[in-house]
């Protein structure tokens, strides 16, 4: 269910009108809806209820404080990828005995961080990996708890760049690899081999390929169960798709395809669920400020640009555009771009529209990997975010004013001659 509606023809998130929210606050604005987010995490729940299982939110779609703290009280792990990520959960209430810790190029002073904040578990992607975190617990004097992450080489039929699990990406090791690291890590004092980790991709729009990888886990926990080495927890990533344009899988179908597959085996089941938690609860609300048809294309000028929502120019990915009030009028194919000076500088293309100068847009399906990937390029000041809650409206993200840019930097004295 959206809670994104139209009510007397304006867009409404909850119960608060776009409108009046970008008056409030302003343009570009990244609106969540506090019940969408509920709503999915509360899905996983349901689905789960009755097995032992942990939902660790994968930060990196939306790392804002006000959503982490949400999904911190309604029981949520989280799963990390940076020394940030991890203080920011903790900052937002997260339990760090909660925390996954993946990632294919971590620091040893984030190793150290995290064996010092006691963390559930590290997802190590390599052998060097193993070894940094073996030197690193040993001189801290603690065990650190391992899941070794497999590429089970699983074409998941996503775009090349959020593809994970095939042999060419940089994720996870190989089956036979992983096997080694396991027995490295049982004959470590300071290593504890407690999971098993994979994640195939971002954005499957087909439970098969989870299914084929869930597959490969179990064989490989069986092999591991001959070597004396045991298993408590599998991690089988995140990665369902939302409804950007085509339907995804509902959570609870692709939920119950997995669990069919693990009837047989008793050990706790960890996912990191995304951007299927939060895409579809935000949208980011732009104002028309200019329409310029050409002979060729026809080009409305947003105040959003690439550096508020990178996805479209960075994968050619889709989402839907809709006017916050629709107006009367010639519908135009229009190509919805911002002002950075980019050719890739597009959120849509040739978008059937009835537009004019100061009307307001909605992006929909933008609380994911929007303004968690957002930057100040041609020294744009970031966008505004708001969370609606009902019929309350939180500003939980300040906008950016053009001072902000250069604080961190400074002009070096020059000697006199």
């Amino acid at each position: 269910m959206s809670h994104f509606t139209r009510q007397h023809e304006v867009l409404y998130c909850e119960d608060v009108s776009l409108e009046d929210i970008a008056a409030t606050h302003g343009t570009p604005t990244y609106v969540y809806s506090a019940a969408s987010i509920d709503a999915a995490f509360n899905a996983y729940q349901r689905a789960l209820q009755g097995r032992s299982h942990l939902i660790c939110y994968a930060v990196k779609a939306n790392s804002n404080l006000a959503i982490l703290n949400r999904l911190a009280q309604q029981g949520a792990g989280f799963d990390v990828v940076s020394a940030g990520e991890l203080e920011r959960v903790l900052h937002a209430g997260g339990d760090a005995g909660k925390v996954v810790f993946s990632g294919v190029g971590k620091t040893r002073t984030e190793l150290a961080l995290a064996l010092e904040k006691g963390i559930r578990c590290f997802n190590v992607e390599s052998e060097s990996e193993l070894m940094q975190l073996a030197e690193v617990a040993s001189a801290l004097r603690k065990t650190a708890p391992v899941s070794i992450r497999i590429n089970p080489d699983v074409d998941a039929g996503t775009h090349p760049y959020i593809s994970t699990g095939l042999r060419e990406n940089k994720f996870g090791v190989d089956a036979t690899t992983a096997r080694r690291l396991y027995r490295i890590a049982r004959n470590t004092d300071a290593l504890n081999p407690i999971g098993l980790d994979c994640h195939i991709g971002s954005q499957i729009m087909d439970v098969n390929p989870f299914l084929e990888a869930v597959d490969f886990l179990i064989a490989m926990i069986d092999d591991l169960r001959k070597e004396d080495i045991l298993i408590s927890h599998l991690d089988i990533g995140g990665g369902l798709g939302v409804s950007y344009e085509a339907a995804a899988p509902p959570i609870a179908d692709y939920i119950a395809a997995v669990l069919d597959r693990l009837s047989a085996l008793d050990v706790e089941l960890v996912l990191e669920p995304g951007r299927s938690i939060v895409a579809m609860a935000g949208v980011l609300v732009t104002k028309v400020e200019h329409l310029k048809p050409t002979s060729h294309r026809n080009f409305a000028i947003v105040d959003a640009a690439m550096n508020d929502l990178l996805r479209p120019a960075l994968y050619g990915a889709w989402q839907e555009i809709c006017p916050v009030t629709p107006r009367s009028g010639e519908i135009v194919e229009w190509d919805v771009v911002g002002p950075v000076c980019e050719t890739a500088d597009f959120l849509g293309k040739a978008r059937p529209l009835a537009l004019a100068q100061g009307d307001l847009l909605s992006i929909m399906g933008a609380g994911a990997y929007g303004y968690s990937m957002s930057s100040n390029y041609n020294s744009r000041p970031r966008a505004a975010e708001v969370l609606v809650d009902g019929d309350s409206v939180h500003l939980i993200g300040q906008r950016e004013s053009l001072e902000t840019l250069w604080q961190r930097e400074s002009i070096p004295t020059r000697r006199s001659q």
